[in-house]
């Protein structure tokens, strides 16, 4: 069994493999390799799953479900704290897209001089009505990372924003991995 330090060992020999003279593509392909391994699914699995689910809540244009459903596979006793941390993980990239949202609202303000109102489209006003609840969409492909943004502009309540966007994307890997389980239920000999 390796330890958790092999592959920092492994990355710091290949370094200095590196410094002797290896071509740079040769070099970037091993670091890439080295990283991959890092954050290899069984032995980082939920780490990796954070990271990927923070990341894919930014305006970034990932899908986290796949690593998701990957990891629940691998280890299928792994399924609700998969669950969790993606929806945690998923829920700060929401918090951190509102908190762009709102900053940008501010920059705009300040460069315009003037505040922005929310009467210039009706998208926004429907926003504005909805409130919060809006928030509970969030977890839709496309359309739900922005509207966490969006929500931040508007200037909607922070909390009960993240408290819906969590019940959203918690109901989407519910329900995103439950299904994929039911419809992929064999082992492929993967591990």
């Amino acid at each position: 069994m390796r330890s958790e330090n092999d592959h920092f060992v492994r990355l710091r020999k290949e370094l200095k493999v590196f410094a002797y003279g290896l071509h740079y593509t040769e070099y970037m392909e091993t670091w890439m390799q080295s990283v991959l391994a890092a954050l290899a699914l069984p032995e980082y699995g939920l780490s990796t799953v954070f990271v990927v689910s923070l990341v894919s809540a930014t305006l970034l244009p990932m899908g986290s479900e796949p690593v998701v459903f990957g990891l629940v596979k691998l280890n299928p006793e792994l399924f609700w704290p998969a669950v969790l941390v993606a929806t945690a993980g998923n829920t700060i990239g929401g918090a951190i897209s509102w908190w762009m949202g709102s900053g940008a609202h501010k920059v705009s303000d300040k460069l315009r001089h003037k505040e922005t109102t929310t009467q210039d489209a009706r998208a926004l006003r429907w926003l504005h009505a909805l409130g919060p609840k809006a928030c509970l969409l969030s977890w839709l492909p496309g359309v739900g990372d922005p509207l966490c943004a969006v929500a931040g502009w508007l200037r909607l309540p922070f909390w009960p924003c993240v408290a819906y966007m969590a019940v959203g994307k918690f109901a989407r890997y519910l329900v995103m991995t439950g299904g994929l389980l039911w419809v992929f239920p064999q082992h492929w000999g993967i591990g």
